[in-house]
């Protein structure tokens, strides 16, 4: 890895940033090819929306607008090319079509359907193909941690966002809660919003703030789908919900004929998922997400889900934002069964510090 090499990886990167809020259910991918020496750039693109071309395809299609000879030039890609025909042909044949000479990928595709095929490929043809250093995969890695949790553990990367004050409360005894972080905070928040494919939330959540749970602080070409834990479909069809974008999906329990019928009549979806005591099953939710494509879940919800996605060990990221406040007595951000010992408890490590106009924006993951 020469220093133009990593260069254009980190173009690459820049490049396949523009396909988040874009590409979902589909990678976000990034791909700049040059001359043989590196100097030049001759081509680049990024993932477009599922179904149409992806990153290879639309820098070829760029180099081709440039007027640029692809002979024995350098690809340069965050991920490895795919190899199989799913909505568009495979980006190995592309790129060997046109001529090139050196592939540099940063990651490898988990994928079943690729995962490594599309590397032999190259091969196979004659062509150079070269990985990255470990801090470009894992910028890569984390830029499709939600597509490579689907491919490798069959369900979305959960991430639960929480604002709460310095002693960790989410709201006041009586529920007020807006607004506890500051509005840079807020719009930090749908930024994140923007990364998921869905975004779940709790009928307690609903119940209490009605919120639309869109996407409208920062611009997207894709609105989350929403995601609703309802046990037993409280949920009024008066709620923001049904007011704007898809309908949500409503999980349940208990499946009442007469409020699935009073939900579908509004367009939404209705899935029974009990567990055996009753509630909604969570894994299981998670498990049927990532058939649906979702890469990401974005969590807001209240401390009785999060404490139930938590109980389950399903929260794979913690995203809080923390104000500069003390708010004594009211809502915790999450419910968790009292513990003996402080060796029971849950633990974590922090992932990312950053402030946020006045806040503090918290990224924790497991040990």
């Amino acid at each position: 890895m020469t220093d133009l090499d990593t260069l254009h990886l980190r173009s690459a990167l820049a490049l396949a940033e523009q396909a988040v809020g874009l590409s979902d259910p589909n990678p976000r991918v990034g791909c700049v090819l040059t001359n043989a020496a590196g100097t030049a750039v001759l081509g680049q693109g990024h993932t477009q929306a599922a179904g149409q071309a992806h990153a290879e395809v639309m820098a070829l299609r760029d180099a081709a607008q440039r007027g640029s000879d692809l002979r024995g030039a350098t690809a340069y890609v965050t991920l490895e090319p795919c190899a199989h025909h799913g909505r568009t042909p495979p980006c190995c044949d592309a790129l060997v079509a046109a001529g090139l000479a050196r592939v540099v990928v940063a990651l490898g595709d988990p994928n079943p359907a690729v995962n490594g095929q599309g590397v032999a490929r190259l091969q196979a043809a004659g062509m150079q193909v070269q990985w990255a250093s470990e801090d470009i995969a894992q910028a890569a890695r984390e830029l499709n941690i939600g597509f490579i949790s689907r491919m490798e553990r069959g369900r979305p990367w959960v991430r639960a966002k929480v604002a709460c004050s310095l002693d960790g409360r989410t709201a006041l005894a009586g529920g007020q809660s807006q607004w506890i972080t500051g509005p840079e905070a807020r719009a930090d928040g749908h930024a994140w919003r923007k990364r998921a494919g869905a975004v779940l939330s709790g009928v307690g959540t609903v119940l209490a703030d009605d919120p639309r749970l869109d996407v409208r602080l920062v611009a997207t070409h894709l609105q989350p789908q929403r995601v609703i834990v309802d046990a037993r479909l409280d949920t009024p069809p008066s709620a923001n919900l049904f007011s704007s974008g898809a309908a949500p999906l409503m999980v349940a329990a208990q499946p009442h004929p007469e409020r699935v019928a009073a939900l579908q009549a509004c367009g939404a979806e209705v899935l029974c998922l009990p567990d055996r005591q009753g509630r909604v099953d969570l894994a299981a939710l998670l498990a049927e997400l990532a058939q649906r494509g979702i890469n990401e879940l974005h969590v807001e919800a209240g401390a009785g889900l999060n404490g139930g996605l938590a109980q389950a060990q399903l929260v794979d990221e913690w995203l809080i934002y923390m104000a500069a406040m003390l708010m004594g007595p009211g809502r915790a951000l999450a419910e968790l069964p009292a513990l003996g010992d402080l060796g029971q408890a849950q633990r974590w490590r922090f992932h990312e510090i950053t402030p946020v106009g006045p806040d503090l924006r918290l990224r924790l993951r497991g040990l």
